[in-house]
C-alpha cells in the first residue's frame, strides 16, 4: 500500500483566506469567492433549472475534481434546498488528495456566514475522513457526500457513478498540471451520464481541447471577476475513435432498476437488517423489518458493548479498503447517537504481545495516517490505557466501542419503517412481481424487494440456500466495574478485549467456537474469558478482582457470528443458481472468458450478511451500497471492493474450479 497522504498544508494571507503551500495557489477568489462558484459551476451546469426540476424520488448527480474547503458543495446544498422539491435528493462525489483538516475546514467556512446553517451540518459529519471512499449523509438523507480521499487518476477509475454535472475544479493547470490530463478527461467522460454537463473556471486552449477530445462539447464563455472567459460544455458521447472502457463483467454489473413502488421487506433484526432498512427508508422506500424475535438487535448484535477497531492489512486488501470505509461511514452515524451511554470513541489499543506482532503493527504505522493508527511505546501505551501494560502496540485513536442494540434502534427509527417483531420467515415464495414472506400457512408480508439480513439463518431459503456462509459460537463475560477499574481509559485489546465501563459494567471477550451449536453460556468460556484479561494486563485483573470471582455465577452472553470463507461480507443482488451455471459454464473451461449473457438475476432478491466479528464496521456501509444498486446510484466502495463482496463471486469460483 502506498504511505499515507496527508492533510493538506496550508498558510493563512492578512485576510484569513487559505493558500495551499504544496501548489502555491489559492483555494477560492479572494474577491468574490462565492460568485464566483455560483456563476462557473451552478450557473453554467443551469443547476437552479435542473433542481427545480426534479421529480419527488428524483436525483441529481454532481461530480468535482478537487473538494477543498467544500465551497462548491455547499453552494450547490444551499441551492438545492432553495429549490428543489421536499423528494428530491443531492447525490455529490468529490475527490481529493489533500483534505483539510477539520479545524482548517471550519476556520475556512467561517469565511462564509451566510452557508453556517449547512457548514454546520458538514463539519458534524466530517470526522474519520481517510483514505479512500467516505461517504458522509447529510439533511437526513436528503443530500449525500461521496468524497474520493486519494489521487484522482487512482480514485476515480474505482467509481461506478453516472454523472450529471461535472465541477472541473482543482488548482490551476499552471500549478497543479497532474489534475488536467488527457487520463483524468477521458475518466470523465467513461462517467458522465448522458447528457452530462461541465463547466471550469479555466479557459486555457489545451484544457479545451483535451476535453473535446473526451467526448465533450467545451466552449468558450464571458468569465467573472478577473477571469476574462471560462469554458463550459455538454457531454456527447464517448468519441467513436477512442477504444471503449472494460465492460463491467455481466455477473458483476447492475441489476435493471425496479419500476413501480418502492416498498422492501428486510429479514432480520440485527445490525444488518437495521442498516439496510435505514438506508432504504432515507431514500424514500416503505420498508418492513421483520424479526423472528420480540425486540431488535437480540443475536449476535445484541451484546452490551462491542468493539470499534480495525483489522487492517498494510497491502491495500479489498478486506481493508473496506475497512477503512466502513469504520469512517460508521463512525460518523455515531455522532447521532448518546456518547458515553450508546458509544463513546475512547480509542482502541492492540497490544504487541509478542514480535511477530509487533513486525506487523510497524507495517500498519507506515501505511496509514497516524490520525487513523500509530504505535505508542510501553510506557505511553500505560499513559494511555490508564492501566499496567507489559507492551505497547498500534492506538486507534477513533476507535471506541459501541452498544450494538442503540444503533440499531437508531437506524429503525425512521418513519418509513415498519417494525414487525415475532415474525419467522421460513419460505420466500415469488408471486408475480412480489417476495412473499411466509410462515408455514401464514403469509406475513409481501413487497417488490426483498434483503436477507439474519447472518447465516439465510441458508434457510432455497434461493440463498448454496452460499457458504458458517457460524461461529462466541461468548463475552460481563463483570461489575470496581472503585480501581474505573481508571481503565480505552478499549484493551490483544488475543481478546475489555472495554471501558458502561453503565457500571465492562465487556470482555470473546470466545471462539467452531463447533458447538448451544447458546448457554459455560464456565470453560468464562474461564477462558479470565484468561483473555489477565494476558491483557495482570494489573487490570487485580483492578477487577477477577481472581475471587466465581465461574459459576458469572453473566455472560453467546451467540453465533456469522462469516465467509474469504471473510469478505456478501453484500448484494443474489441470481438464480441453475441458471448462473448454465450462462456461464464455458468459465468452467477458460477462466478469461467474458460471455456476453445477461445475467439470471432473482429480481428484486438482495443478500446483507457474512460480517463476522467486524459487524459495526461492515454493516451499516453494506446498507448504503444495497440502497445504491436499488437506486441506481454511485456505489459508495470501489468497484474492485464491491465486486470483492459480490454474492455471485463464490458461483463465478465454482465454475472456474469446475465444481459446478
Amino acid at each position: 500500500m502506498k504511505p499515507v497522504l496527508p492533510h493538506a498544508q496550508l498558510d493563512w494571507d492578512d485576510q484569513g483566506l487559505p493558500r495551499s503551500r504544496v501548489f502555491d495557489d489559492v483555494y477560492f477568489s479572494d474577491k468574490s469567492g462565492l460568485e464566483e462558484t455560483r456563476y462557473v459551476f451552478l450557473e453554467q451546469n443551469h443547476l437552479q433549472e435542473r433542481f427545480a426540476a426534479l421529480p419527488v424520488g428524483g436525483r441529481l448527480v454532481i461530480g468535482e475534481t478537487g473538494f477543498g474547503t467544500g465551497l462548491n458543495f455547499l453552494c450547490a446544498w444551499q441551492l438545492f434546498e432553495q429549490h428543489a422539491v421536499a423528494g428530491a435528493r443531492m447525490h455529490f462525489v468529490s475527490v481529493e488528495k489533500y483534505p483539510l483538516s477539520q479545524p482548517d475546514l471550519q476556520r475556512a467556512l467561517a469565511l462564509w456566514p451566510e452557508l453556517k446553517p449547512l457548514a454546520d451540518q458538514l463539519l458534524a459529519q466530517y470526522v474519520a475522513i481517510h483514505q479512500g471512499f467516505q461517504r458522509l449523509v447529510l439533511d437526513n438523507g436528503r443530500v449525500t457526500l461521496t468524497l474520493l480521499i486519494g489521487d484522482a487518476l487512482e480514485q476515480l477509475p474505482q467509481l461506478d457513478a453516472q454523472i450529471d454535472a461535472w465541477f472541473l475544479d482543482g488548482f490551476a493547470p499552471a500549478k497543479n498540471p497532474d489534475m488536467w490530463t488527457a487520463e483524468l478527461f477521458a475518466e470523465l467522460a467513461r462517467l458522465a451520464a448522458p447528457g452530462s454537463t461541465i463547466s471550469t473556471f479555466t479557459s486555457t486552449g489545451w484544457v479545451r481541447r483535451l476535453l473535446n477530445a473526451a467526448g465533450f462539447k467545451m466552449k468558450r464563455t464571458p468569465g467573472i471577476g478577473h477571469k476574462w472567459e471560462i469554458l463550459r460544455g455538454v457531454f456527447l458521447g464517448w468519441p467513436e475513435t477512442a477504444a471503449a472502457p472494460a465492460a463491467t463483467k455481466p455477473w458483476f454489473s447492475r441489476p435493471q432498476p425496479l419500476t413501480g413502488e418502492r416498498r422492501a421487506l428486510v429479514i432480520g433484526a440485527g445490525l444488518a437488517g437495521c442498516a439496510s432498512a435505514a438506508s432504504l427508508a432515507a431514500r424514500g422506500w416503505q420498508v418492513s423489518l421483520l424479526e423472528r424475535h420480540d425486540a431488535l438487535a437480540q443475536e449476535a448484535s445484541g451484546n452490551p458493548q462491542g468493539v470499534l477497531s480495525l483489522k487492517l492489512s498494510a497491502h491495500g486488501t479489498a478486506l481493508s479498503q473496506l475497512i477503512v470505509s466502513g469504520f469512517g461511514y460508521t463512525r460518523r452515524v455515531l455522532e447521532h447517537l448518546q456518547r458515553g451511554v450508546d458509544w463513546d470513541d475512547c480509542g482502541v489499543l492492540q497490544l504487541a504481545f509478542n514480535a511477530k506482532e509487533a513486525e506487523r503493527q510497524a507495517q500498519l504505522a507506515a501505511a496509514f495516517s497516524p490520525e487513523l493508527v500509530h504505535i505508542l511505546d510501553q510506557p505511553q501505551a500505560q499513559a494511555q490505557a490508564g492501566i499496567a501494560l507489559d507492551h505497547g502496540g498500534l492506538f486507534y485513536p477513533e476507535g471506541g466501542w459501541v452498544h450494538p442494540p442503540a444503533l440499531c434502534h437508531w437506524q429503525a427509527s425512521s418513519t418509513n419503517i415498519q417494525w414487525l417483531p415475532h415474525r419467522e420467515v421460513l419460505e420466500l415464495r415469488k408471486v408475480d412481481d412480489q417476495w412473499q414472506a411466509w410462515d408455514g400457512d401464514a403469509l406475513l408480508a409481501s413487497a417488490p424487494v426483498v434483503i436477507l439480513a439474519g447472518a447465516a439463518e439465510i441458508k434457510r431459503f432455497a434461493q440463498s440456500a448454496e452460499l457458504p456462509l458458517k457460524r461461529i459460537r462466541g461468548q463475552i463475560t460481563r463483570l461489575a466495574q470496581t472503585c480501581e477499574s474505573q481508571a481503565l481509559a480505552t478499549v484493551v485489546c490483544a488475543e481478546g478485549y475489555v472495554a471501558p465501563a458502561r453503565l457500571g459494567e465492562h465487556t470482555l471477550g470473546a470466545s471462539f467456537d467452531f463447533k458447538s451449536d448451544d447458546l448457554t453460556p459455560t464456565v470453560a468460556e468464562h474461564l477462558g474469558n479470565l484468561a483473555l484479561l489477565e494476558e491483557i494486563s495482570t494489573d487490570l485483573a487485580t483492578r477487577l478482582h477477577a481472581h475471587d470471582l466465581d465461574p459459576q455465577h458469572l453473566e455472560g452472553r453467546a451467540a453465533f457470528r456469522c462469516t465467509s470463507p474469504d471473510y469478505l461480507p456478501i453484500v448484494g443482488p443474489l441470481a438464480e443458481q441453475a441458471a448462473f451455471a448454465d450462462a456461464y459454464a464455458v468459465l468452467s473451461k477458460d477462466a478469461r472468458q467474458v460471455p456476453d449473457v445477461p445475467c439470471p438475476w432473482l429480481d428484486g432478491f438482495y443478500v446483507n450478511s457474512g460480517h463476522g466479528s467486524r459487524g459495526l464496521i461492515t454493516a451499516p456501509l453494506s446498507g448504503e451500497l444495497l440502497a445504491a444498486w436499488l437506486d441506481n446510484e454511485p456505489l459508495p466502495l470501489p468497484k474492485s471492493v464491491a465486486e470483492a463482496c459480490h454474492p455471485n463471486r463464490f458461483a463465478v469460483r465454482q465454475l472456474v474450479r469446475g465444481k459446478v
